[in-house]
């Protein structure tokens, strides 16, 4: 598989802070790949650069051949890259269906419902998260762990090829992060290519085939997670003691 995403020399500032520290990486087509690291790190702030909520202070971040850097985070959704965020955002009193629905009105989105009808396919949607049983309720009285995967589910809508999760395991009890598992698991079969960053480690680690991990802002590691979890600067980063994180 080609490449589908490309970071070069990526830095973000924040003043006298440097976030993000000439960070290069790849993900191919097709790729499920992790990203982990410490509190502070600079995982969510690539996650901000890559979907247009941070603009880089240098670098250039490339998708599927066009360089998206500075571009406006609803065109880089419509070219087919869709994120999740660690606080849960949602329209609290629309229904679960039409908070589907609102992220299927997306050029992407109408392009894949314009047979099935909008609806149709948010309902589609509904029911691979598990949750088509409760498309009539709004939100706000949705328990945490469904909550997450409404999330999930509205970026699905926008048909990405690229779906950043950012901490989707967040806040969730063993059963449900079981729950999240399993979905993100059938998207990627389904063909969506998943960058994917959390503290639950062992839960993220068991699920990628490849990980990146990141320091103060900078790539220390890039492997297999047995790999990079046994890895010594990672070991000191992460834990300040060699104690096996996988």
């Amino acid at each position: 598989m080609g490449l589908i995403f490309e970071a070069k020399n990526l830095t973000k500032k924040f003043g006298g802070l440097t976030a993000v520290n000439d960070l290069s990486f790849e993900i191919r087509r097709g790729e499920f790949l992790g990203l982990i690291g410490p509190n502070g790190a600079g995982k969510t702030t690539v996650f901000n650069l890559i979907s247009g909520f941070e603009k880089t202070s240098s670098g250039s971040i490339w998708f599927d051949g066009i360089d998206i850097t500075g571009l406006k985070p609803f065109r880089i959704v419509n070219l087919g890259i869709a994120r999740t965020f660690q606080l849960v955002r949602s329209f609290r009193y629309l229904t679960l269906l039409d908070n589907i629905s609102v992220s299927c009105l997306s050029p992407r989105g109408k392009k894949v419902s314009e047979d099935v009808g909008t609806e149709e396919f948010a309902s589609t949607i509904l029911s691979s998260i598990g949750l088509v049983d409760k498309a009539r309720i709004p939100p706000v009285v949705l328990p945490h762990g469904d909550l997450r995967k409404l999330e999930i589910g509205k970026a699905v809508g926008s048909s990405p090829q690229l779906l950043l999760l950012d901490e989707p395991f967040s806040g969730l009890s063993y059963e449900e992060q079981l729950g999240i598992t399993d979905l993100i698991k059938k998207l990627h079969e389904d063909g969506v290519t998943i960058f994917i960053t959390g503290h639950v480690l062992r839960e993220l680690m068991a699920l990628v085939p490849r990980v990146i991990a990141m320091h103060q802002g900078k790539l220390i590691a890039d492997g297999p997670p047995q790999e990079v979890a046994n890895n010594k600067i990672v070991l000191e980063a992460y834990l300040g003691r060699g104690e096996d994180i996988a």
